[in-house]
């Protein structure tokens, strides 16, 4: 048997939290910089995302911080904890980057990690990943999602093309988590309610779909992104190569457990 290449480092990027603001009622962007901003590399996704570490209280860890390492001489349970979180903007001139967390009280990592934060506090974060961004090729665009999706969405919309249709539909808790949205393109932009029972399942489903080629993006809560998914390859036809679509997460499981039943889904 061959060997399996070594596993890629992602790159550590150490940040300091300049400021946070309350977007809506649950959502809180976190606003970081410093020396560390200037050797994050970015990418050309619209969904760029980072690894954002929280050590283990109580643990010890090399200095300098090296996941290598740590991976290497420290048992898994003193391993930093990593959660996926979509880059709502990079700007480098004013030596800036945003991330947009949904914030649900205080149970898990990062909601009472966002709810102590504070200017100066660091931020440690790995990557970027990324695999969507609009495309010219389209002829119109369609972007499906829930407050996970949200941040993805809005940069997805600032990139869109002038002029290009978009079709938006995004599921939030009330009408106090919608957010204003900017876009050059010609934009279609439906909030659906939990609160009311909105189905964004549905409201896709009864879309008239323009002409033309589709882009779509998709992501979410795993269970309306697996009907959604059935619907939009084998109901609609959207291509495989223009549709970006993921489950972020799924009710009821941590995101340790969505992790392990993903990869266990992939090895079937």
């Amino acid at each position: 048997m061959a060997d399996r290449p070594a596993r890629k480092s992602r790159p550590l990027t150490r940040l300091r939290v300049l400021r946070t603001e309350r977007v809506t009622p649950h959502m809180i962007r976190v606003v970081a910089g410093g020396e560390g901003l200037a050797a994050f590399p970015g990418n050309e996704f619209t969904d760029c995302y980072v690894k954002l570490l929280f050590p283990v209280p109580g643990v010890t860890y090399p200095d300098p911080f090296d996941m290598d390492v740590i991976r290497a001489e420290l048992p898994r349970e003193h391993w930093p904890r990593a959660r996926t979180y979509t880059v709502r903007y990079l700007d480098r001139v004013a030596g800036e980057l945003a991330i947009d967390f949904v914030y649900h009280g205080d149970e898990g990592l990062a909601g009472p990690w966002v709810a102590r934060v504070r200017p100066g506090d660091e931020m440690l974060l790995l990557g970027p990943g990324g695999a969507y961004a609009p495309s010219a090729e389209a002829d119109w665009h369609l972007l499906v999602g829930d407050e996970s999706a949200l941040p993805a969405i809005a940069a997805s919309l600032e990139a869109i093309p002038a002029g290009a249709p978009v079709r938006v539909f995004v599921q939030v808790a009330d009408a106090a988590e919608e957010q204003a949205l900017a876009t050059k393109g010609e934009a279609q932009v439906h909030w659906l309610h939990r609160c009311a029972d909105e189905d964004i399942v549905a409201a896709v489903r009864d879309l008239e779909f323009p002409n033309g080629t589709v882009q779509a993006f998709v992501h979410g809560e795993a269970g309306f992104v697996r009907e959604l998914r059935r619907h939009l390859l084998n109901e609609r036809g959207v291509r495989r190569d223009l549709l970006s679509i993921s489950g972020y997460w799924r009710r009821g499981k941590n995101d340790e457990q969505w992790r392990e039943e993903k990869a266990a889904d992939n090895k079937t």
